[in-house]
């Protein structure tokens, strides 16, 4: 089943390829339709998976098979309640892009080929139980998204793009070292995150499980990306197209985040717990320069980019609260629980800011606030999803936000109170941000903007609001009726957080 669900976009990446001079907008439907069929494939999968407790055992649709046995590394997948609800959304957020996708009309096959072929690297490694077959992804991933930016982007997209290669292949580099430090460690020697996960190899060796847990820590928070690795997180984002925005911050971020729940956490638990504290640290600083830096922007897109690395920094912090002993394991789960909810809100919200910012880009060639005004008259459509969007991400009761931060806090509060106050002051300046990007973009007046602009400003078109509105809507069903999900995430984080406690 999830072999299926992994491969199904990559063979029809290949096919599109090899099919000579397709029609038109042809091969944007064949991309749509690839993709519908996979979130289907993953909806079933939801629906039948019994609930494990994962981590160390217990994964719905388990496969293993031989691939590097002399290396001790096999091809070995599954999902828990960590990865079932990333590869949901990585299903969701492609789809969404796809049907964003018949706007484009530069190259459409390449395009599509290259989104089917990230898709098929998400979804592989959201499922990976194998540290090679993760790190595999993981590499693959960085080059779809290169050739993404590059080939897509605006006028400075080879740079962005280069500057996102090198500072994400250097992280995976150091992640690479602590993989190979983890399989030296072992006895006997392995990959398998789930043996790994049992026997904790580098339990009792500190000096060995902190370099380890130091190379892992830095890879990961390169892709996360966490203050002060974040630096090649916006001129990516400025640069990038809409779709490959709403990629690169809806799946591609949560990459960094998902390794510190599936790998740092439960394989080097006594490291975790021995650093957590800084991991702590980390977070809020990530937390409040991501607010205050992107409370100073003038580009919206930026604006956006800069969000990501507040509200990452939040889930920083809910993993580094866990590992704290100073409060007791339900409320450390509570906080792992809100850390994986909010990889997913975030990924819904920002993924549906990003694909608003795509309209703006599309209308006037600019994301620079100055340059809109008053757009609540001549576009509602516009207008009334960004406000949702913006909301959501302030973290208002009623969409997912609110259901993912509340956690994180009341989970984070115990083992690390000083640092959760002050973590919550990301929220108010997070609220001022938008709304004054809403006042700018929306209430202003739009006489001067749309003079500048050239022309007027069109509302939504229907594949536009087609690819928007089911994201937002999702944000607010998981807001309103959050225990589908937070039932299939807290067993498995109640494992993460048994294996962190001595």
């Amino acid at each position: 089943m999830l072999s299926i669900i992994v491969f199904l976009p990559l063979a029809a990446a290949l096919l599109l390829l090899g099919w000579p001079r397709p029609p038109g907008r042809a091969v944007t439907w064949v991309w749509i339709a690839v993709s519908a069929a996979d979130l289907a494939l993953v909806v079933l999968a939801w629906l039948r998976y019994d609930g494990g407790p994962g981590v160390t055992g217990g994964f719905g649709f388990e496969q293993q098979l031989p691939w590097i046995p002399g290396a001790g590394s096999s091809y070995h997948v599954g999902v828990d309640g960590l990865s079932l609800p990333l590869v949901a959304l990585t299903a969701v957020l492609f789809l969404a892009c796809a049907v964003h996708g018949l706007g484009e009309d530069r190259n459409r096959r390449s395009y599509a080929a290259l989104f089917l072929f990230l898709q098929t690297v998400c979804t592989g490694l959201f499922v990976s139980l194998d540290l090679i077959l993760f790190f595999v992804f993981f590499d693959l991933s960085i080059v779809g998204m290169y050739f993404v930016i590059a080939g897509w982007g605006h006028a400075h997209a080879a740079r962005a793009a280069l500057k996102f290669f090198l500072y994400t292949f250097l992280g995976s580099l150091a992640l690479l070292l602590g993989f190979i430090g983890l399989y030296v460690g072992s006895d006997p020697h392995t990959f398998d995150m789930v043996e790994l996960a049992r026997t904790t190899p580098l339990d009792g060796r500190p000096v060995f499980g902190g370099l380890v847990l130091l190379a892992i820590f830095v890879g990961l928070a390169v892709k996360t990306p966490t203050f002060p690795f974040h630096t090649w997180l916006p001129p990516a984002h400025t640069e990038a197209p809409a779709a490959g925005s709403a990629i690169l911050a809806g799946v591609l971020l949560k990459m960094g985040t998902f390794g510190f729940v599936r790998i740092a956490m439960p394989i080097l638990p006594e490291a975790w717990r021995t650093w957590a504290w800084l991991i702590v640290v980390v977070g809020v600083v990530s937390v409040l320069w991501g607010a205050l830096v992107a409370l100073a922007q003038t580009s919206f897109k930026r604006l956006v980019a800069y969000t990501s690395v507040n509200h990452m920094g939040y889930v920083i912090l809910a993993l580094g609260a866990a590992g704290m002993l100073g409060g007791d394991a339900a409320g450390r789960t509570v906080a792992v629980t809100g850390a994986v909810t909010q990889m997913v809100s975030h990924g819904l919200i920002t993924g549906a800011l990003f694909l608003l910012t795509g309209v703006m880009w599309d209308r006037r060639k600019t994301y620079e606030m100055a340059e809109y005004g008053g757009l609540a008259g001549p576009a509602p459509r516009f207008a009334a999803l960004l406000a949702l969007a913006a909301f959501a991400s302030l973290g208002l009761p009623g969409f997912s936000g609110f259901i993912a931060e509340f956690q994180i806090f009341a989970g984070s509060l115990g083992p690390a109170p000083v640092a959760t106050v002050l973590a919550v002051l990301g929220i108010l300046v997070t609220a001022g941000l938008f709304l004054w990007a809403l006042q700018r973009i929306l209430l202003g007046d739009r006489g001067g903007a749309r003079e500048r602009g050239g022309r007027g400003f069109a509302d939504l078109r229907g594949h536009e609001t087609a690819a928007i509105a089911p994201l937002m809507g999702l944000a607010i069903l998981i807001g309103l009726l959050p225990a589908w999900l937070l039932d299939v995430i807290e067993p498995a984080a109640q494992t993460v957080v048994e294996l962190l406690t001595p």
